[in-house]
């Protein structure tokens, strides 16, 4: 694919360099944040606070690349991550963390808008392939990431801050010398005066073609939210790991996501199809979240993080590849944008629940980590059954 697609070839480089960056401080960022005094709430508030924001400016950024193309929006907006990392590290007090991770996630458009890069250069029958690549490419970023951390936390809690800037402007270099323009649609049947459809926003759910699929998302993201943010305070107060150690566990976590993404989710989605596929991802979620409740020791916490993490990487290539499927090419940035709203709402909506349940019992997000990832496993399965149905009446 690389070969003939110089364009997939150079998003995989931006996203590789890209989740450096995010690689780089989500590991450590729930043990810096606590020298600023901030407690578990107010610490699932900092992990939503960039979701609120992107979740408010992504659907503005791909609609903006609908019109404008993808190129201009992608070096602004990983520009914006830049200097977001550059203010984490430098931080004075609490709110000037608040303010970065929300200058963060108002420049957060990088990812959808790279996915419609992806669906302008790719055909339907290599949609899923080519968003599998890129996943790992992500994957790959966020193994080095963590590593990076763990080396660099010695020099100081900001240096692994600093260097997260520095890959994120290296990124912007790569997109502006390397990168063509591959919208073809641009202009046109834009409306910016309307960017921001909260009326959409709340009906696309019942959408016939997108629906289902939107849904999912917002249900999942939100049981990923919590994992995302327990993850950090249960290693840190229950199994009382330092910042190096949950930067390794997350090297490891990464390695999975590269593995799995890179070699299992084609086979498994070119065998038993995308839908199939996330039925898998979730019964391994829910067994995941489980497993992470009991788990007292380190060992069998990684291990179960492990098979979380397998699960975990067959959602967004497999969910990307569906809705790209179900609009036509001129809405690609705008659907994809879109899904990523509903990523960022369950994203702000996991950490802030995460957050206030923790207050009772570290552990106790983690169980309705489980009912969320079996809501969606009963969603997909009544879909499957319901089209195999309708495909029997028709025959």
């Amino acid at each position: 694919m690389f070969k003939n697609n110089r364009s997939l070839l150079i998003i995989a480089l931006i996203a590789v360099i890209n989740s450096l960056g995010y690689g780089i401080i989500i590991p450590i960022l729930y043990s810096y944040s606590l020298k600023y005094g901030l407690t578990d709430f107010e610490n699932g508030l900092l992990f939503a606070i960039f979701s609120i924001f992107q979740f408010i400016s992504t659907p503005i950024i791909g609609r903006l690349s609908d019109k404008f193309g993808r190129r201009p929006l992608l070096i602004s907006s990983i520009f914006g991550t830049a200097v977001s990392f550059f203010m984490a590290a430098f931080a004075p007090s609490a709110f000037f963390l608040f303010l970065a991770r929300a200058l963060d996630g108002i420049t957060a458009g990088n990812i959808p808008v790279a996915s419609a890069v992806i669906s302008d250069t790719t055909s339907d029958k290599e949609r899923a392939k080519g968003f599998g690549i890129i996943g790992a490419a992500f994957g790959f970023g966020f193994v080095f990431g963590p590593a990076i951390s763990a080396v660099t936390l010695r020099y100081g809690e900001n240096v692994p801050f600093i260097i997260a800037g520095v890959v994120s402007l290296i990124t912007v270099f790569i997109t502006y010398f390397f990168l063509p323009e591959t919208n073809k649609h641009m202009g046109g049947h834009v409306n910016l005066r309307n960017v921001f459809d909260f009326k959409k926003l709340v009906t696309a759910v019942a959408d016939k073609a997108t629906g289902m699929t939107l849904l999912l998302s917002l249900i999942y993201n939100i049981a990923f939210g919590l994992f995302i943010f327990t993850f950090q305070p249960f290693a840190v107060k229950i199994l009382e790991l330092s910042a190096n150690t949950i930067s390794v566990i997350y090297t490891i976590y990464g390695i999975v996501g590269l593995v799995a993404q890179g070699l299992i989710i084609p086979r498994v989605v070119r065998k038993y199809g995308e839908k199939n596929g996330l039925l898998f991802s979730f019964i391994l979620g829910t067994l995941s979240f489980i497993g992470m409740y009991v788990s007292r020791d380190v060992t069998s916490f990684i291990v179960i993080s492990v098979a979380f993490g397998i699960g975990n990487s067959f959602f967004l290539p497999v969910v990307q590849s569906l809705l790209s499927k179900e609009v036509d090419a001129k809405s690609q940035g705008t659907i994809l944008g879109l899904n990523s709203s509903y990523i960022s709402l369950g994203t702000i909506i996991g950490p802030i629940l995460g957050g206030f349940i923790a207050t009772f019992g570290i552990p106790l997000p983690f169980i309705l980590g489980a009912i969320l990832s079996c809501i969606c496993f009963v969603l997909v399965y009544t879909k499957i059954k319901s089209s195999y149905h309708h495909e029997e009446s028709l025959a």
